[in-house]
């Protein structure tokens, strides 16, 4: 049970974090009422891999036989240099055989998380929030009306958050000097219908192919496909369309095919990115969650992730602590010791894919795919990758009914956008509650 009575909740935004937020939230008898700055609901972005921590919340939700429906099982991720030189190659199964990701649109995820908000729902769109009053609880929105007081408010806005700063200054904060361009194309006869598969030139470029599956009412399978550039280029008019599909023809023909009815660059959306560490997470009755908490680049693909375990802890938090400070700080404590190794690796790694320092991808060529064969520091890889990875050397344990789900899904996962079989379809595979004993996944 709850060790708060019923709280009146605000949740700024309706991303994943938030949507999860309110969904959990509300669950517990909560009165939730989300603040939506964009005038008619729906997802950003293309596509994304659910790694096994964050697909293990959504089987607590009851939800992963839905996103197994729509998505497709990832079993590999690989990079290779223009030269077809090897520099990523990680297998799920090396750490654990049950063990797999889930590429996924943004589209399914929003849906199937929307969709199970089915009682309750005060969602209001078209309301900007502008400023926050985290003592009283309040907010005040772009037309200058007040809403509140709320006992809570759950500020998930984002990476480029604009209330974050009312609750506590960052510690660092700041945008990525290199972005992307990203759409999707039919996955119709990709031979690498379960990898992961990217190609660079040396750090200035990097391309991307991920399978994503279907999403409701489109279950044709897709890929999501990404190429990063510098942000300037990403303005209209700074990359020559045809110059462009000349160079990707280059790098990868088999991408360069899949784009080829993509108009260039109109048909590209525009993604960018920031690297946000708070030391505190929150204020009196306001608190951070996603990426308006921990920005960081999606060099290692746990945004989303991060984001879906955020709204987890925070739920957790306040069915532990009667005190809405000690369930605060609970929750920050718990997220900021697992997130804090991914900030660090994001930071690292992100000049040695996306920058102009070919002296760094001269290195990273000729040692990282010989350093990730040796058996420790392997394992300590795909326990990034599978997000995983608590602290240095710690290990964040897998519920045990979850592991056991996973590998049922794994075992029976069907064709993106196919019905899925019944042991795994609906609810029925992601039904049961946590137990209160976990099991390390390998």
């Amino acid at each position: 049970m709850p060790g708060h009575s019923r709280l009146r909740v605000a949740v700024v935004g309706y991303g994943s974090g938030g949507q999860a937020a309110a969904l959990l939230l509300s669950r517990d008898g909560h009165r939730v009422t989300v603040f939506e700055r964009t005038p008619a609901l729906g997802p950003v972005g293309a596509g994304f891999l659910l790694q096994p921590t964050g697909l293990s919340v959504l089987w607590e939700m009851g939800l992963l036989g839905d996103a197994m429906a729509h998505g497709a099982v990832v079993r590999r991720l690989y990079g290779c240099t223009d030269r077809g030189r090897p520099v990523m190659d990680m297998r799920y199964a090396e750490l654990a055989p049950t063990l797999f990701g889930l590429g996924l649109q943004r589209a399914a995820l929003f849906s199937i998380l929307d969709a199970a908000w089915d009682r309750d729902r005060d969602v209001r769109c078209g309301h900007p929030v502008t400023g926050i009053d985290p003592d009283a609880g309040t907010l005040v929105d772009a037309g200058g009306r007040r809403h509140g007081p709320f006992d809570l408010v759950v500020v998930a806005d984002g990476a480029a958050s604009g209330l974050r700063g009312g609750i506590a200054g960052p510690r660092l904060d700041r945008p990525y000097p290199w972005g992307a361009w990203w759409c999707l194309v039919p996955a119709e006869g990709w031979p690498q219908d379960d990898e992961l598969q990217q190609r660079y030139v040396r750090a200035r470029r990097m391309a991307g192919m991920l399978p994503v599956g279907g999403r409701p009412g489109q279950p044709t399978p897709m890929l999501s496909f990404f190429w990063s550039l510098p942000v300037p280029d990403l303005v209209a008019g700074r990359v020559d369309p045809e110059g462009w599909r000349a160079e990707l023809a280059a790098l990868w023909p088999a991408a360069a095919e899949r784009l080829r009815d993509v108009a260039v660059p109109d048909g590209l959306a525009q993604a960018r990115y920031r690297d946000t560490v708070h030391r505190q997470w929150w204020r009196g009755r306001a608190v951070l969650l996603g990426d308006a908490a921990h920005a960081m680049s999606p060099q290692l693909g746990q945004g989303v992730n991060m984001a879906l375990l955020d709204a987890q802890a925070l739920r957790d938090a306040l069915r532990a602590e009667t005190a809405l400070p000690a369930a605060l700080a609970r929750y920050q404590a718990g997220r900021r010791a697992h997130v804090a190794v991914y900030h660090a690796w994001s930071r690292w790694l992100t000049p040695l894919f996306q920058s102009r320092h070919d002296h760094l991808a001269w290195w990273r060529d000729r040692l990282m795919h010989p350093l990730s064969r040796l058996p420790v520091a392997r394992g300590q890889m795909l326990r990034v990758l599978t997000g995983t990875r608590q602290g240095w050397l710690g290990r964040r344990a897998l519920p045990l009914g979850f592991v056991d789900a996973l590998r049922e899904a794994g075992a029976l996962s069907p064709a993106a956008g196919s019905p899925p079989p019944a042991a795994a379809s609906g609810r029925a595979a992601g039904s049961r509650t946590a137990p209160s004993g976990t099991r390390s996944s390998s």
